[in-house]
């Protein structure tokens, strides 16, 4: 049934016709996600991800996390950054106890 209604909404487009079409939406599709991973959108998300993922494996306090979001906001995400700051914090502390 979906078939019949999409071939009548695009008007009974012949053979050479839909696949021109698929072409296309598939091109935009692609334009799309290329724009996305070129933008803050998909990447900014992967990295938060990749952010929390390292410090849930660092086993950091939620003030921890606060401080390591905050310093990453403007800085590149990477393990060994990460894990940087995230002893250069543990050991202020240990030095204020």
């Amino acid at each position: 049934p979906m078939v019949k209604f999409s071939l009548d909404l695009l008007g009974q487009p012949d053979a050479k016709e839909l696949m021109g079409i698929i072409a296309a939406s598939g091109l935009a599709q692609n334009f799309g996600a290329v724009a996305s991973l070129v933008t803050t959108g998909i990447q900014k998300g992967h990295m938060k991800m990749h952010l929390m993922n390292i410090m849930n494996q660092l086993e950091c306090t939620e003030e921890e996390k606060a401080q390591i979001i905050e310093h990453f906001k403007h800085d590149t995400v990477s393990v060994s950054a990460v894990t940087r700051v995230f002893q250069d914090i543990r050991g202020k502390v240990k030095k204020e106890d």
